[in-house]
């Protein structure tokens, strides 16, 4: 039985990890998730990558989401835009300036992956909602959580209905096929200032009490393709 989950209406991709990302329209999809997404990262001289927590593989570097980055017409090289919007013309030079630190370059992924988990985040404007419901008084919309694709479900969808999906199969649009696997642990960054959102610790505290600091659906590629805004996501 086929089940219309929702239609996808925005389309995110983060050129750079850990900056802000572009809109999208359309993108294509390959086995590694959408095409030039997060293949670039933030990396010092111990190989470590730009975030904003310190683990065995991040370096916190408070600020990289008050900047942006895009590709203009292909993903060999990512341009980066600085907090007013404005393109760097070097952004290894820029971001040396910005963190104050020496040995700090954009590089892209090598033999380390950049990923934090599996390749496709899919939020649903359901569990957004609950958020926004959960700390009124923080403005939140899905750049809190990086998605890849929000997905407009039906009035009365339930919040993390994602969890749901786990395990199952879904296209997207006319080629592209997807499975789902599990949620993503949230972090500090969920609670990270960028641009016109304020720092906050209530966010990542309300989706700690009710979900576990679980939140969306990560998702491996099983057929690549093209996807579009509009698309609808059918569960298989």
């Amino acid at each position: 039985m086929l089940i219309e989950a929702g239609v996808v209406e925005r389309i995110w991709r983060y050129p750079i990890k850990s900056t802000g990302g572009e809109l999208l329209h359309q993108a294509e999809v390959e086995a590694r998730g959408i095409v030039g997404d997060r293949l670039f990262a933030v990396r010092d001289a111990q190989g470590k990558f730009g975030s904003g927590k310190n683990t065995r593989r991040f370096r916190r570097m408070p600020g990289l989401l008050q900047l942006r980055s895009r590709y203009l017409d292909d993903v060999n090289e990512p341009q980066l835009l600085d907090p007013r919007g404005a393109l760097t013309p070097d952004p290894s030079a820029y971001l040396r300036r910005y963190l104050g630190r020496e040995d700090v370059e954009v590089a892209r992924e090598g033999a380390v992956s950049h990923f934090d988990q599996l390749p496709l985040s899919v939020l649903t404007t359901a569990t957004l909602d609950w958020v926004r419901s959960a700390v009124p008084d923080v403005p939140v919309d899905e750049r809190r959580f990086r998605p890849n694709l929000l997905v407009r479900t039906p009035p009365g969808t339930p919040p993390f209905v994602e969890d749901e999906w786990f395990g199952s199969k879904a296209r997207i649009g006319d080629a592209v096929c997807v499975e789902f696997v599990r949620s993503s642990e949230r972090c500090v960054m969920t609670n990270e200032a960028q641009r016109d959102l304020p720092h906050s610790p209530l966010i990542l505290r309300a989706i700690t009490k009710a979900h576990d600091m679980r939140l969306d659906g990560l998702a491996t590629v099983v057929s690549p393709g093209r996807l579009r805004t509009g698309d609808r996501l059918v569960l298989l």
